[in-house]
């Protein structure tokens, strides 16, 4: 690669955008809610919970429908995931974790489409809607 002036205004630019990027509503309500998470007490009770039945599940798994207490651990563990999942502070996170990866997203392909409409871009979020040329473009898929 050769270094150019073009290169460091290209460099400069970048910096800017992270540090718009970082210094966003989102990226600071991101912030926020992973720090809740992390430090709620109810949030780390109910990861331990869930990681021990996952365990005690899959201690078992192996064995299917033979195992005793297969059904019972195997809601055990959907039971403990989802009290995780629905506590307000894991969902918020979560929401906000997605609206910064749609950010991050859009920015990806407004880069790549500035370029040429023939950059694929794979986007997190598969609900994202991604430019007109988004498949493979080849014959790789069974008819």
């Amino acid at each position: 690669m050769i270094i150019t002036e073009k290169l460091f205004e290209i460099e400069d630019q970048v910096e800017n955008l992270v540090n718009a990027i970082l210094a966003s509503d989102s990226i600071t309500l991101y912030k926020k809610n992973r720090e809740a998470m992390y430090t709620s007490q109810d949030i780390m009770e109910k990861q331990k919970a869930f990681l021990s039945a996952k365990e005690s599940f899959e201690r078992i798994e192996p064995y299917g429908n033979h195992a005793p207490d297969f059904r019972t651990k195997q809601r055990a563990v959907r039971q403990a995931k989802r009290a995780l999942d629905m506590s307000e502070e894991v969902a918020e996170f979560r929401f906000s974790e997605t609206e910064v990866q749609t950010i991050l997203d859009v920015i990806g392909l407004s880069v790549a489409k500035t370029i040429s409409d023939d950059i694929k871009v794979d986007a997190g979020n598969p609900f994202f809607e991604k430019g007109k040329h988004s498949g493979c473009g080849g014959s790789c898929h069974a008819s």
